[in-house]
């Protein structure tokens, strides 16, 4: 199986261009293939497919083999690789996921996708102000799906907080009964946000695409921030942007080959 890796802002991935190989059975192949130790190394698996109504289709598999309906570092992963591969020309492309089909827009100069933006769709705001105890502690959160469910906490500390060890309950705590991906943010400015985020199946990544428009979503609601705030992440910076004509929720970054292999 012939793969690459690639990374949006450090969330890395292993891609499989499915027009050319066949994956039997990506949720073990992604366990497998993503462990640091064993195997390549990587927060998942992303197998690009064809699909009779989009121009590509994704499927995202966590470093634990669970099925993910949407990432948006790996859609932006997705929009430069299959532009820089010559599996299409367009500079607009429609990718559909298990959250539906997204819209990315390339920016590309001399044949190379600089920078994907990717219209992420209109969030659902399901709950402000729930509660959540885990490891000793309460948390108030936003509850918002952005096609995959985020709990986004607001606090003053971020830098030196324990993700790991909080994130896990939050995750499997009764609330979330499909598990929860986990935002804590700083609120720096009217446009500026710092966040860690533990995403289900996977644990704490460098940076987590959906999560950062959850965030943003979360922060504007409870007018924290504006509509248009860049999120920054441990692994870089993201634009986000929340279209209050359309609803919808736009995100902007690069996104890096890393290297190709075969597994």
């Amino acid at each position: 199986m012939k793969f690459t890796k690639m990374q949006g802002i450090g969330n890395d991935y292993i891609y499989v261009n499915c027009f050319e190989e066949a994956v039997a059975d990506p949720a073990e192949v992604s366990k497998k293939i993503s462990d640091r130790h064993f195997g390549v190394g990587s927060d998942g698996l992303v197998l690009i497919c064809p699909d009779a109504q989009a121009d590509f289709r994704m499927r995202m598999f966590n470093s634990d083999g669970s099925e993910s309906e949407m990432c948006g570092n790996a859609a932006r992963c997705v929009g430069k690789y299959v532009y820089e591969r010559g599996l299409t020309d367009k500079t607009e492309i429609s990718l559909m996921t298990g959250a539906g089909i997204k819209i990315l827009q390339i920016n590309a100069k001399q044949g190379k996708a600089e920078s994907v933006r990717v219209d992420m769709g209109v969030p659902e705001v399901q709950g402000n102000g729930e509660t959540v105890r885990a490891g000793g502690r309460e948390f108030t959160f936003t509850r918002v799906s952005m096609g995959n469910p985020h709990a986004v906490i607001f606090q003053d500390e971020v830098e030196d907080f324990d993700v790991a060890g909080y994130g896990a309950r939050i995750e499997h705590d009764p609330l979330f009964p499909n598990r929860t991906n986990t935002e804590f943010a700083k609120v720096l400015g009217r446009d500026r946000i710092r966040m860690r985020v533990w995403e289900r199946g996977a644990g704490e990544t460098l940076a987590c695409g959906t999560g950062a428009c959850a965030t943003l979503v979360a922060a504007a609601v409870n007018d924290m921030t504006d509509r248009k705030a860049y999120l920054d992440l441990n692994g870089g910076t993201l634009l986000i942007e929340w279209d209050e004509k359309t609803g919808h929720v736009f995100q902007e970054g690069p996104a890096e080959f890393v290297f190709d292999g075969e597994w």
